[in-house]
């Protein structure tokens, strides 16, 4: 009795997956009828070709054999024929199933997974298109949410990071910084296990060191290829990424923040260290010619939303969008560009900015104001909000905010529970899908 219902559970699951193999988009049930026909096409030829040739003998042998087994009358006689042709009809659908499992293994697939796999990659291809733009680990968080909702995601990673790993390797090797990229591929990859080699960092080794893995990899790849560029399509394909990540420019580049005193500090790494009391005016990025890839441009003409962040202000949101022709394309855009505002400002970055500061800094470097503000709802606990008070971080809100500001907000819970003022990433998902996402049309 203890295995009934287990027995049930299985039976269960078997019918899920039936059912799901038939679900609309799927693309079997049309190769299925075409099966059926086609064997009952050659059916019907096959007859013809015993009764009307050599065979003739032979057919009528089976047929009188066949009859034979309906007396005395037990079942019409055309009766017995639907029978055979049935029990044939299940024999060749079963002889494609076990065809289907054995090739299924020798790819390392589990048979039992396999509608599950195509069943979600066939709805994903719906979902809506969507551009991502910044880095650090809010883009990377926002991009885990949205890829069990859609497979159409471009995250589009600012390289100019200067310190760490990605610092050194720029150094080295005169690379873009890899970091951010690295956290976005483990983000979208569709391997457990690739997602957390990518973010392995050595403790040890002369070199090692410091290093992810990740960049490791990317590093090795831009080497090979005389830059990422030309291993766009490698990176994608080797690390089963759902969707597609790129960095804003494949050029090496440098940011330097203007502040409120006059003075200039050179480095994504510097910024924050030698802010002071003074605050961020304007960022640039040196070179300020830096090309953008022509599949980041296409990405941000087709997409259906353009989410800006969440992220650093100055440092992982603002310098992707000083690449010429990702400026000029977001301002050419048509469809929503939505900002995911921060939950607390960052200590020397954004000191004091109020979330009109950090709206106005996007539209001033960006040429065009957000259509949409993303903004928390739920209550940071007094606790959190303590502690990153005590480093020089406040609360975003709507506090002094403008009309027109306002206007603009949509609100919803996106606190992630624990001790960290960070987003969680479905329900950032579903707040961007649910409040911006334009339904759609057409697939």
């Amino acid at each position: 009795m203890s295995d009934l219902p287990r027995g049930w559970a299985e039976a269960g699951r078997a019918r899920r997956r039936a059912r799901m193999w038939l679900t609309p988009g799927m693309g079997v049930k049309r190769w299925l009828l075409l099966f059926v026909l086609c064997t009952l096409i050659g059916a019907v030829g096959f007859l013809h070709f015993t009764w009307t040739g050599p065979l003739h003998f032979v057919a009528t042998r089976w047929i009188l054999w066949l009859n034979a087994l309906t007396e005395p009358n037990v079942m019409p006689l055309y009766a017995g024929g639907m029978f055979v042709m049935a029990l044939a009809l299940a024999g060749a659908f079963l002889s494609i199933v076990m065809l289907n499992r054995s090739m299924l293994r020798s790819t390392g697939t589990a048979p039992e997974t396999a509608v599950d796999v195509i069943y979600s990659r066939r709805a994903l291809s719906r979902g809506a298109r969507i551009v991502a733009v910044g880095g650090g680990t809010g883009l990377s968080n926002l991009l885990t949410g949205l890829k069990t909702h859609t497979g159409n995601i471009t995250a589009i990673v600012t390289v100019a990071d200067d310190g760490g790993s990605s610092g050194r390797l720029r150094e080295s090797l005169d690379m873009i910084a890899p970091g951010d990229l690295t956290d976005c591929y483990a983000a979208l990859s569709d391997s457990p296990v690739l997602a957390r080699l990518l973010l392995h960092r050595f403790g040890r080794g002369e070199g090692l060191e410091g290093h992810t893995f990740g960049n490791l990899l990317l590093a090795t790849l831009s080497e090979e290829q005389g830059g990422l560029q030309g291993a766009m399509r490698d990176v994608h394909e080797v690390l089963r990424v759902r969707g597609q990540v790129f960095p804003a420019t494949t050029t090496p580049t440098t940011l330097v923040a203007r502040l409120s005193d006059g003075r200039e500090v050179r480095g994504e790494s510097e910024l924050a260290r030698q802010v002071g009391a003074a605050r961020v005016e304007s960022v640039r990025l040196e070179p300020p010619d830096l090309p953008a890839l022509p599949a980041v441009l296409d990405a941000i003409r087709d997409a259906e939303l353009i989410v800006l962040g969440p992220g650093s202000l100055f440092t992982s949101i603002i310098p992707a969008l000083l690449v010429p022709g990702i400026a000029r394309a977001l301002r050419d855009s048509a469809v929503p560009v939505v900002y995911v505002a921060s939950l607390m400002t960052e200590p020397g970055e954004t000191t004091g900015l109020s979330l009109e500061d950090h709206v106005a800094a996007i539209s001033t470097h960006l040429g065009r104001t957000p259509d949409g503000v993303l903004l928390n709802s739920k209550t940071i606990p007094p606790e959190v909000q303590a502690r990153y008070a005590a480093e020089g971080a406040q609360v975003l809100n709507l506090q002094g905010a403008s009309r027109d500001l306002r206007s603009r907000v949509r609100s919803a819970p996106l606190l992630q529970a624990g001790e960290t003022a960070r987003h969680d990433p479905e329900a950032l998902a579903l707040a961007l899908l649910n409040l911006f996402a334009r339904p759609r049309t057409g697939n």
